[in-house]
């Protein structure tokens, strides 16, 4: 009996140590909607200074710091694609990321406009 409770005992210890290190990772999620820009902007100046382009994988978000590499699943097909934060916004409820066209092409979201999505990245260390 006792060799039995040690057994139990070293897998509680194991287990709180697995949770400790995964509640530690820098991997952090977000779930909401997602869109992409309009042509209109085609040429633009974003957030950051540079000129926007619908060819490269970029994106906005409203806090994330510029550069940062996202990735984004689309919840409906499973589809992922990698971005880089490049802008500010979407500035409409509900919405977590804007889009380029680019982006929303390999995501299958052109002729919806919009998508549900998760959105993964690294947190930066300090």
């Amino acid at each position: 009996m006792r060799y039995f409770c040690d057994i139990v005992k070293q897998a509680l210890i194991f287990s709180a140590c697995l949770f400790l290190l995964a509640s530690c990772t820098p991997r952090l999620h977000e779930r909401g909607g997602a869109s992409y820009y309009a042509d209109k902007f085609k040429g633009r100046r974003t957030a950051s200074g540079e000129k926007f382009r619908q060819y490269k994988l970029t994106a906005a978000h409203k806090t994330l710091p510029f550069g940062t590499k996202v990735k984004v699943k689309n919840l409906d097909n499973g589809r992922t694609v990698k971005v880089r934060i490049n802008d500010r916004g979407p500035f409409v409820s509900g919405r977590i990321i804007d889009l380029s066209k680019k982006a929303a092409r390999r995501l299958g979201i052109i002729q919806s406009g919009t998508v549900k999505v998760e959105i993964s990245y690294k947190k930066k260390r300090k």
